[in-house]
């Protein structure tokens, strides 16, 4: 009798509750939903459409992060240069504001482009463990943007800009719907392109990868080239909901955030594999969670503890998991 008949056999109704692979791919729902729960019943006024719609607006800058360091992780890589990647984006902005609005965007939307190339060539080329090359641009990075900003706080004026951050379509926040339809749009990349089943193979054997004539450099590149534009975009996103910019703090511990969000949603570190719905409702289920302890008198401690339980537990499954 094969494994999967056991599980389902009437003697043993609830064996799949000590299978990990169960877990994995269902376990974040499962939790996101229980959290939903017992919110409705326990937590007053959590459940109301203005308090759903504030944390979906304070998470899809999260979500966006997450789905490019998705790509990166799923090639068995990782990238530590997203928030100062937001916080050059931010800092750009005030600096090209005077040309009009696209050329300010394009310029910050290139400063994600430069740093995922610089991040991609290390990585393939040179032949540095990703976490070494993208740790010189989680330092220098930030620093360049406090630098470009003369380490002072900017404030926003461009109503087309702040519209962005705090405007909405259909009664739906704009920042939302932008996570939404990239989510859609990463999801279609890894599921039906070429590029996307190309990220998956090196991920899963970058050798094996090689020999079989796949542009694995080109691969390498493209995939944090993505990761750094989507990080320029959340930093874009949340700089014009803030009203101003702020390059020491804007993006701080976003890089752990985003890894959060990936692990938590079954995407595994070692590669050959992207969950993206899980990565999105893995930055929901943090934001989620936070937002329960902060509506229940519990110190922002508490939820950092959770998270790293919820994170040691993930970590943990996916483990079991590959040891079966």
């Amino acid at each position: 009798m094969t494994t999967q008949a056991t599980l389902a056999s009437p003697a043993r109704p609830f064996a799949w509750l000590r299978n990990p692979s169960w877990y994995q791919e269902y376990g974040v729902y499962a939790a996101v939903a229980v959290l939903l729960v017992f919110n409705a019943l326990f937590t007053e006024h959590f459940m109301t459409a203005d308090n759903l719609r504030t944390q979906l607006v304070q998470v899809a800058p999260i979500v966006i992060v997450a789905l490019g360091m998705a790509l990166v992780i799923g090639t068995e890589g990782v990238d530590l240069s997203v928030g100062s990647t937001m916080a050059l984006a931010a800092a750009l902005l005030p600096l090209y504001l005077g040309y009009g609005l696209v050329p300010a965007l394009a310029v910050a939307l290139l400063a994600g482009v430069v740093v995922g190339a610089v991040n991609g060539a290390l990585v393939s080329l040179i032949g540095l463990q990703p976490i070494v090359a993208t740790l010189a641009l989680f330092v220098g990075g930030r620093g360049l943007a406090l630098v470009m900003a003369d380490g002072q706080l900017k404030q926003i004026v461009n109503p087309d800009l702040l519209s962005l951050g705090t405007g909405s379509f259909l009664g739906i926040p704009l920042v939302v719907l932008i996570a939404a339809v990239l989510a859609v749009a990463v999801a279609f990349l890894v599921q039906r392109t070429t590029f996307g089943r190309q990220i998956v193979a090196v991920g899963g054997n970058r050798p094996a990868a090689a020999l079989a004539g796949l542009p694995v450099r080109r691969v390498l590149i493209g995939v944090y080239v993505l990761c750094g534009v989507l990080a320029a975009l959340a930093g874009i996103l949340a700089t014009a909901r803030l009203t101003a910019s702020d390059p020491s703090s804007l993006g701080t511990l976003m890089e752990l955030s985003a890894i959060t969000a990936v692990v938590v949603g079954g995407t595994p570190l070692n590669g050959g594999s992207i969950r993206v719905l899980g990565t999105v409702a893995g930055a929901l289920l943090m934001q989620l969670l936070r937002a329960t302890l902060v509506k229940h008198d519990l110190p922002d401690s508490t939820a950092q503890i959770a998270q790293a339980a919820i994170i040691i537990a993930a970590v943990y499954v996916a483990r079991e998991r590959r040891s079966r």
